[in-house]
Formats: C-alpha cells, sequence, structure tokens
C-alpha cells in the first residue's frame, strides 16, 4: 500500500510543489497543443484566429482558459516551489540551484512569448 512506503521525516506540504509543477507542465503542453492546431500566425490574423478557437471550435473557450489559468497556477507553483528552496537552504547546491534559476527565466520567457501570440488586440 501506499502508506507503508518510507518518507523522510521533515517532508510537508511544501515538497508538493516539485510534482505539481510537472502537472501543470503536462496540462499546458495539451491544451497548448490543441490550441495550436487552430491558431493562425499571421499578425493580421492572429487575434481573429484566437476569437475563432472560444467562440466556433468545440469547447475551444475551455481549453484557451485551461491554458491561460494553468499558466498563472504554474507560477504560482514556481514561486513557492522557490520559496520552499529559499526555506529549506536548497541554494546551498550551487549546481541544482543554478539549473533552476536557468529554467526559471526559461519559464519566464517562453510565457512572454506565449502572452503576446494574439498580438495584444
Amino acid at each position: 500500500a501506499l502508506v507503508d512506503l518510507p518518507a523522510p521525516a521533515n517532508i510537508s506540504v511544501w515538497w508538493n510543489f516539485g510534482s505539481l509543477l510537472g502537472l501543470c507542465l503536462v496540462t499546458q503542453i495539451a491544451t497548448g497543443l490543441f490550441l495550436a492546431m487552430h491558431y493562425t500566425s499571421d499578425i493580421a490574423t492572429a487575434f481573429t484566429s484566437v476569437a475563432h478557437i472560444c467562440r466556433d471550435v468545440n469547447y475551444g473557450w475551455l481549453i484557451r482558459s485551461i491554458h491561460a489559468n494553468g499558466a498563472s497556477f504554474f507560477f504560482i507553483c514556481i514561486y513557492l516551489h522557490i520559496g520552499r528552496g529559499l526555506y529549506y537552504g536548497s541554494y546551498l547546491y550551487k549546481e541544482t540551484w543554478t539549473i533552476g534559476v536557468v529554467l526559471l527565466l526559461l519559464v519566464m520567457m517562453t510565457a512572454f512569448v506565449g502572452y503576446v501570440l494574439p498580438w495584444g488586440q
């Protein structure tokens, strides 16, 4: 049974956010792929394609909402994950912390690119 598995004594609720990040990432990739199937990247029609997704595609409004709110939840989990790392002194492991900072910057850049896709209209 799951209850019988050994666990460290210092484990707490704060250790869940890494797993939640993985779940959010899978959700973002899945919804992003569905949105990309109907998105047009031309400057003149980008916003129109987003409106088409929300109005004409079956459950397109739901997929877009899950994708948009999932991005916010992803960043909430990232900041809580970083906060846990700061609290427990994970920054002392230089390589791991540096990789985490690089990943944070990559995620921020990716989020910015995703935010500007409809060309702000």
